[in-house]
């Protein structure tokens, strides 16, 4: 499989299982289309015209050929110069590594990390919160990110691979499209009545129940197990995390329990303010079952997998 062909398969997974739908995908990269189209010759020089076809920023291919064949990857949540030093190390002891896959962002993915946000505001929306007021609370938390982003040095673990000639790609929002969906699906499928089912269901799940035997597994963090769960939002997906002011217009939209990946303590405060319920999944657990899901699509094409960094795998492949 080449290169350019597993890039474009996450892409392409990506948009399949995105929460606001592929209307709303197309909508987005037309934009980008327009946008370009209107550019002068100097700002089309400058522009990323990955983004005509390719709505996530943090997904990209970092170093390599697009037309390399792969028959072999390592695979990590994060992906530093420690990881590529270790895909050379296995290198040298026989082993094919013909491509590194990190989660999450590094280099040009990571420095775009804060443009995925804006999805964010329209998930918002399919949960009952006006766009209008949904793009406002948004807007400041995306400036914040991409401030947050400028002093980075984004290019270590880039810089690493190009120099050892090893390929790396990064796979962020397409891998947490896979997974919001995944759950997403389940609890509306399921219709947990307790916060404790939600963390029944969770656990059943054998990235959830590997992460409970290392301490790292769901975990209530507003509210308790004999709380009623009331609807149910799965939030996992759009970059990072979101803006605090969401959580009172969610709770006015009748969202009764959140399933993340992580929260900060000012999200939990307000979370907690407005009564809501929040469940951590785990973010290693949450972040492996979303790759676990694009991996296997790798292993169907008969590429050899080894995961490191935090990557629980897990194959949902039937032989």
């Amino acid at each position: 499989m080449k290169l350019k062909a597993i890039y474009e398969l996450a892409v392409k997974k990506g948009i399949e299982n995105d929460p606001r739908g592929k209307k709303e995908v197309d909508k987005d990269l037309k934009k980008a289309k327009k946008a370009y189209d209107e550019m002068k010759a100097e700002e089309k020089k400058e522009f990323d015209r990955e983004k005509l076809t390719n709505p996530y920023t943090d997904t990209r291919i970092l170093y390599g050929n697009p037309d390399m064949e792969v028959k072999s990857v390592v695979a990590g949540i994060d992906i530093e110069a420690g990881e590529v030093l270790l895909a050379e190390r296995l290198r040298e002891k026989g082993q094919p590594v013909d491509l590194i896959i990190s989660h999450h962002p590094e280099g040009k993915a990571l420095a775009g990390l804060h443009e995925v946000m804006k999805m964010q505001a329209e998930i918002l929306e399919d949960f009952g919160v006006p766009i209008n007021v949904a793009e406002g609370i948004m807007a400041s938390r995306i400036s914040e990110v991409r401030r947050g982003l400028l002093p980075l040095n984004h290019n270590r673990a880039v810089d690493a691979a190009r120099i050892l000639d090893i390929p790396l790609m990064s796979i962020h929002t397409p891998a947490d499209n896979m997974v919001t969906s995944f759950l997403q699906n389940l609890m509306d499928k399921k219709k947990p009545e307790m916060v404790g089912d939600i963390l029944k269901l969770l656990k059943e799940l054998p990235e959830f129940a590997e992460a409970v035997k290392i301490n790292a597994g769901p975990t209530v963090v507003v509210g308790d197990k004999e709380r009623k769960a009331g609807k149910v939002f799965v939030d996992m997906t759009g970059g990072t995390g979101g803006s605090e002011d969401a959580f009172s217009k969610l709770a006015t939209a009748g969202v009764g329990t959140i399933v993340c990946m992580h929260i900060g303590e000012k999200h939990r405060k307000e979370a907690e303010k407005n009564h809501i319920n929040v469940i951590i999944a785990g973010h290693m657990a949450s972040d492996s079952l979303g790759m676990n899901l694009i991996l296997d699509e790798l292993a169907k094409e008969g590429i050899q997998i080894t995961t490191c960094s935090g990557l629980i795998r897990f194959s949902r492949l039937t032989s």
